[in-house]
């Protein structure tokens, strides 16, 4: 991921030296689970976890004869281990240590991410309950529908993070696994112990019938998580570039001092953050195809998977990283015009109010629904420029004054959604 799109966290997690400080703790844990098992040594377990050291470049020079990063790895860390290091990595494959150390990474990059969440969450709680009674304008196809309140929106969009929320934490649950089974996974070199042993220590289960590799449904999951997660920012940010519209103006997104939004017009202020917001759930969605298409391998596995996984996971947790920390300063950051907000909702008229009028004259007029609707479309249709609805219903007989005050306060509307918040907002 390039650096505009970076976290200090996360390019720190995914850099090749955290990786392979990820790979010798597998290694260290697999020397002391097979020394107490007696498999080898357990001077040797001692030595290995006192001494295995790596040196990246190191690594990358061995790598160039073997064209095999793990040989080069464990070779590397048995030259600084001494003789003792010929049992590091003993019955071991491959991808016993690259997946398990993989999914020690991906445990604590969601860790990291789950805390940002949190964040947001509590931004979002904190304006749901600010501006539950904010009258504003509903929408349907982009066309005004009902009133609604600010408040109400922000909660909905509140609910869809805790659920991407408890995604990520199940994909986490599924990802805490463990697999040492050796070469197509069959455990033929190693005794079932040991790799109970292993994944207890890391705080993992076993994965049951493994190929030579972790299958990747699960690392799929962990992918399709952070894209659920983007998309539901990315939703919100559509929502909050819709109403920076000119024409609508209900929020601004915060503008610092000396910043400037366009080099030829210098009246402009742009929603360049929930654009980018926008623009960078694309990646993402790209990101969760690779993911389902990493899961079908060759027989026991090929390394398909590998090069696509070198870059989706690492750019998948910086975008979900980044995306999450911007959304939060352009909430923190935001202004709502609240006065704008209800001045919108008697734009044309006072229109939104059109159920509620509906409902009225079916029940307090006894007219049938076909009746109460063409009465309120045709005065709806009929509005002349500077025209309310209110006003021009007032002059109907069907109507009373006090009734129709009461249908254009909003009322009902906030003593619905208060019953709401009290509800489902706790």
């Amino acid at each position: 991921m390039i650096e505009r799109y970076s976290t200090v966290e996360m390019t720190d997690l995914f850099s090749m030296n955290a990786r392979f400080n990820f790979m010798k703790d597998v290694e260290i844990v697999c020397a002391e689970v097979q020394a107490d098992l007696g498999i080898i040594p357990k001077s040797a377990a001692k030595k290995i976890k006192q001494k295995a050291k790596f040196q990246v470049l190191r690594i990358m020079e061995i790598e160039k004869e073997t064209k095999h990063d793990v040989i080069a790895f464990v070779t590397n860390l048995a030259e600084n281990v001494g003789p003792e290091g010929r049992f590091i990595h003993f019955g071991l494959t491959s991808s016993d240590v690259l997946d398990t150390a993989m999914s020690l990474q991906i445990n604590q990059g969601l860790d990291i991410l789950l805390k940002e969440v949190s964040n947001l969450e509590k931004t979002l709680l904190n304006m749901s309950i600010k501006y539950k009674n904010t009258i504003c304008a509903g929408r349907t196809h982009g066309i005004y529908a009902e009133v609604t309140t600010f408040g109400f929106k922000l909660a909905g969009f509140l609910k869809e993070l805790q659920r991407n929320k408890e995604k990520i934490r199940r994909a986490q649950e599924n990802i805490k696994i463990c697999k040492l089974s050796g070469a197509v996974g069959t455990l033929s070199a190693l005794p079932l112990e040991f790799e109970v042993k292993v994944a207890k220590k890391l705080g993992f289960i076993v994965e049951p019938f493994a190929t030579q590799v972790i299958p990747r449904d699960r690392h799929a999951e962990v992918i399709l998580s952070l894209t659920f997660l983007f998309t539901g920012l990315d939703r919100l940010a559509i929502e909050l570039r819709h109403l920076q519209r000119s024409e609508v103006g209900e929020v601004v997104e915060g503008f610092q001092k000396g910043q400037k939004g366009s080099s030829a017009m210098p009246h402009k202020k742009n929603p360049i953050s929930a654009e980018n917001i926008s623009g960078l759930a694309r990646l993402m969605k790209g990101y969760a195809q690779s993911a389902l298409d990493n899961i079908s391998l060759w027989h026991e596995r090929d390394i398909s998977h590998s090069s696509v996984e070198r870059v989706i996971f690492p750019d998948a947790f910086q975008l979900a990283h980044y995306g999450v920390q911007r959304m939060n300063q352009l909430l923190q950051g935001l202004y709502v015009n609240t006065d704008k907000m209800l001045e919108n909702t008697h734009q044309l008229g006072g229109v939104l109010y059109s159920s509620h009028l509906l409902l009225h004259l079916v029940e307090y007029q006894n007219l049938s629904r076909e009746e109460a609707y063409k009465i309120v479309q045709s005065a709806a249709h009929s509005l002349k420029p500077g025209e309310h609805l209110q006003s021009v219903l007032a002059k109907n007989k069907l109507f009373d004054k006090k009734s129709l005050q009461q249908i254009f306060s909003g009322e009902k509307h906030l003593k619905s959604i208060e019953a709401r918040f009290k509800t489902y907002l706790k």
